[in-house]
């Protein structure tokens, strides 16, 4: 991949409303997890979630705009309006042809959930003649996208990658490839996702895939820990601005990092468990790296997919596998150990957290690891953040479906 740079980086997360405060708590190891306050979990097999706190969205819209979305297009409008407003575009000022060459590549894994269950409640109780005309177009995945394009007036190519858990990863890696083969100039992209419904805790917990760690929700999310029984469902949105290099420069930009390489494979084992060998995430490690052009001893950290659930000691033996014995002095961290797992969107703000790695030299912590699992066996920042100086980070994104996908940023050097 080339001539592809990172100049904007916006999210809403559990951790905080902003990449500034996210990246604060998180270098600080804290963890973003608690009571579902979103409906009455009382009767739950697990109670707990990360919840994103303070969200207003008349904070981006006015109340009549905002009645006709669902929650995780709020997410994608206020993090893609971060993001733009970090990357010193000022969308109203851009000519018809620069918006033209603008897109937004921004994906769900689940999209509108919350309003599916709620309308789905009203229709059985109420009848069809009380369903709202904007029923539809506020649950589509697709819609935090269009109306992320709507907002600001990007008129370029618009997406929406639906890969469950890599859907995030899936967008910005689609979205280097639509500027890398010259048609858009600069695109935001990422995901975002507002899953936290007692529709979808129930059927998680009844494939028994979450945590029930509910009497001490913020040791819930441990992963590579031996003690770690299930993720722990989080909500929001990471979005960034990804831009044609020498259009950058022009501009003056600032670059936070170059997207050199992007990933993809699929495990073709099972609908929910990866393959026992890591197969799957060995070669969209290693497609990732041969995109990048670079050997695997030039990286520095990995942010892991790893979501607190056995999985993450395949995901130890792929890195293994695609790093020999370099996976020995890489520094790999799993941040979803504060913010829970945030399914389409995880893959947006675990590439802004290695991004920002690249940018302050500081790895942030995977907490409560206090019994590392025997076949966890790497350095996985346990606890506490490490000043590292990172000039080349991985961020692995995997989901159901055997869906896999890597992306690298290096340091950008001119």
């Amino acid at each position: 991949m080339k001539n592809v740079v990172v100049t904007g980086l916006g999210m809403v997360t559990p951790l905080g409303i902003g990449v500034e405060e996210t990246w604060a708590n998180a270098i600080l190891g804290r963890s973003g997890i608690g009571m579902i306050t979103r409906f009455d979990a009382t009767d739950y097999p697990a109670r707990i979630a990360g919840e994103v706190k303070g969200f207003d969205p008349l904070n981006y819209m006015d109340g009549k705009e905002a009645k006709k979305m669902d929650t995780f297009i709020h997410y994608a409008i206020a993090a893609a309006g971060y993001a733009l407003a970090d990357a010193g575009i000022d969308t109203a000022t851009l000519s018809t042809h620069e918006k033209e060459r603008a897109g937004v590549v921004i994906g769900a894994g689940i999209g509108g959930l919350p309003e599916i269950e709620s309308t789905a409640k009203t229709l059985f109780e109420r009848g069809p003649k009380r369903i709202s005309p904007f029923f539809i177009p506020s649950v589509l995945a697709n819609m935090g996208a269009g109306q992320v394009s709507i907002r600001f007036g990007l008129m370029g190519p618009n997406a929406c990658p639906v890969t469950a858990c890599t859907t995030g990863a899936s967008a910005i890696g689609d979205a280097a490839r639509i500027i890398e083969r010259g048609d858009a100039d600069f695109i935001v992209a990422g995901g975002a996702e507002a899953a936290i419904t007692g529709l979808a805790v129930a059927g998680f917990a009844s494939a028994r895939a979450l945590s029930r760690r509910n009497d001490e929700p913020l040791r819930a999310s441990r992963p590579f820990d031996r003690d770690r029984d299930g993720f722990v469902m989080g909500e929001g949105a990471g979005v960034i601005v990804l831009e044609r290099r020498d259009r950058a420069q022009a501009r003056g930009a600032r670059i936070y990092a170059e997207l050199v390489g992007y990933g993809m494979s699929a495990d073709a084992h099972h609908m929910t468990s990866p393959s026992p060998d890591g197969d799957g995430a060995l070669r969209c490690m290693n497609r990732a790296i041969m995109d990048a052009g670079v050997v695997p001893e030039s990286v520095d950290y990995i942010n892991a997919h790893a979501t607190s659930t056995m999985a993450d000691a395949i995901e130890t033996i792929a890195i293994k596998r695609a790093f020999g014995q370099h996976a020995h002095n890489l520094a790999v961290s799993s941040t979803k150990s504060m913010t829970g797992h945030l399914l389409g969107a995880a893959g947006g703000i675990e590439a802004i957290f290695a991004i920002k790695a690249i940018e302050t030299g500081v790895i942030p912590p995977t907490i409560n690891l206090d019994n590392p699992d025997p076949e966890c066996d790497l350095f996985y920042t346990p606890n506490v953040a490490v000043k590292r100086k990172v000039d080349c980070a991985l961020s692995n994104s995997f989901g159901f479906g055997g869906v896999n996908g890597s992306l690298i940023f290096s340091r950008f050097t001119g």
